[in-house]
C-alpha cells in the first residue's frame, strides 16, 4: 500500500469539500456515543435529535440532489447543546459532539474552510482530555508523552488515518456506507466508551 505524499493535515486540506464532509461525518459518528452517554447519565440532551441531524448529513452526501435546509438543522443542533453551566467531563465531551457536527454543518452551508482540521482536532482533544483525566499525571512532559503513547490516542490516530484514506477514494453509495460503518466503530466512541 503506497502512502499518499504529504502530511495528514495537508491531505485533509487537499480533499474536495464533499470528501472533507464525509471524513467529518465519520468522526462525528464515532463521537456520538459520548453525547448519548452524557444524556443517559444526566437526562439532559437529545441523542435522537443529534443523530437525526447526522443522518441528514449522510443523506446529503449520498444523494447530491437532496435539498436539506442546513441553516435550520444548525439552529436545531444549537438547542441540543448541554447547558453552559454544566462543566462536567461528560458535558464537555457532549459539547464536542455538538461543536464537531456544527462545524460540519457550516461546510454544508458553504462556510468554514478549516472545519475539517477543527473536527480532527476536537476528536483528538477529547482523547487527550480523557487520558489526562484517567492517568492523573502531574508532570506536564510526562503527561504529554503518556498521551502520545496511550492506546486510545494510537487508536484515534489509526481511525483518522483510515477515515482519511476512505474519504480520499471515490465516494459512491457503497463507500459512504462503509465509511459510516467505520465511524460507528461498533458503537464504541473515540474514548473507548460504549453505550450500554
Amino acid at each position: 500500500m503506497n502512502q499518499p505524499t504529504g502530511g495528514f493535515h495537508q491531505r485533509l486540506q487537499a480533499l474536495s469539500p464533499r470528501q472533507q464532509q464525509a471524513f467529518m461525518a465519520a468522526l462525528c459518528e464515532r463521537l456520538l456515543p459520548n453525547y448519548v452517554l452524557y444524556a443517559q447519565m444526566t437526562g439532559a440532551g437529545n441523542p435522537a435529535g443529534v443523530k437525526a441531524i447526522l443522518d441528514l448529513v449522510w443523506e446529503q452526501l449520498a444523494v447530491r440532489e437532496a435539498r436539506i435546509d442546513f441553516e435550520r438543522q444548525a439552529e436545531k443542533l444549537a438547542e441540543l447543546e448541554p447547558p453552559a453551566d454544566d462543566d462536567s467531563f461528560g458535558a464537555r465531551r457532549a459539547v464536542e459532539v455538538v461543536v464537531a457536527l456544527s462545524s460540519l454543518l457550516d461546510t454544508l452551508r458553504g462556510e468554514s474552510p478549516d472545519a475539517v482540521l477543527e473536527v480532527s482536532r476536537i476528536s483528538k482533544g477529547g482523547v487527550r482530555a480523557f487520558v489526562e483525566l484517567t492517568e492523573g499525571e502531574e508532570n506536564a512532559s510526562k503527561l504529554s508523552q503518556l498521551v502520545r503513547e496511550h492506546p486510545l490516542m494510537a487508536d484515534e490516530n489509526d481511525f483518522q488515518d483510515a477515515a482519511l484514506e476512505a474519504a480520499e477514494g471515490q465516494l459512491d453509495r457503497d463507500s459512504l456506507k462503509a465509511l459510516r460503518q467505520l465511524g460507528r466503530n461498533d458503537g464504541i466512541s473515540n474514548l473507548g466508551l460504549e453505550v450500554g
